[in-house]
């Protein structure tokens, strides 16, 4: 049986990128392996074995271009409200909390983050399907 183990993204600068992560989600450097012309980062939250991987190709000026495939990543927290007002108070980019619905059913609470390479997170509040 197959388990996801991680998810990769490219950035542009590393410094920048790992602070976003340590203060948004506090995600922490698990690995860290250079290379000649690019460098991968692996962090990880200590509760949770899977990794984002940050991949910096040296030499790179130029922001990604995200397209229109990418959709975004989910974290989950115990409480979007106060997360949310978290990353206000620490400048960080986020959308207002919303709740979505099906019919009378609340699937999720949640609110969207984006890093400084413009990929979006989805920060989930716990409970019900992702609990």
């Amino acid at each position: 049986m197959s388990k996801p183990v991680h998810a990769m993204i490219r950035v542009l600068d590393e410094t920048r990128a790992r602070d976003y992560y340590a203060r948004a989600f506090g995600l922490a450097v698990a690995d860290r392996f250079d290379f000649p012309d690019f460098t991968l980062i692996y962090l990880r939250d200590p509760a949770s074995p899977f990794e984002l991987e940050l991949t910096v190709n040296k030499g790179r000026t130029e922001p990604y271009d995200l397209g229109d495939g990418y959709g975004h990543i989910a974290v989950t927290v115990d409480d979007a409200e106060a997360e949310q007002a978290r990353f206000v108070r620490e400048g960080l980019p986020a959308t207002p909390v919303r709740t979505l619905k099906h019919g009378d059913e609340a699937l999720a609470t949640f609110f969207f983050a984006t890093d400084p390479d413009g990929y979006r997170i989805e920060v989930i509040q716990r409970g019900g399907r992702f609990a």
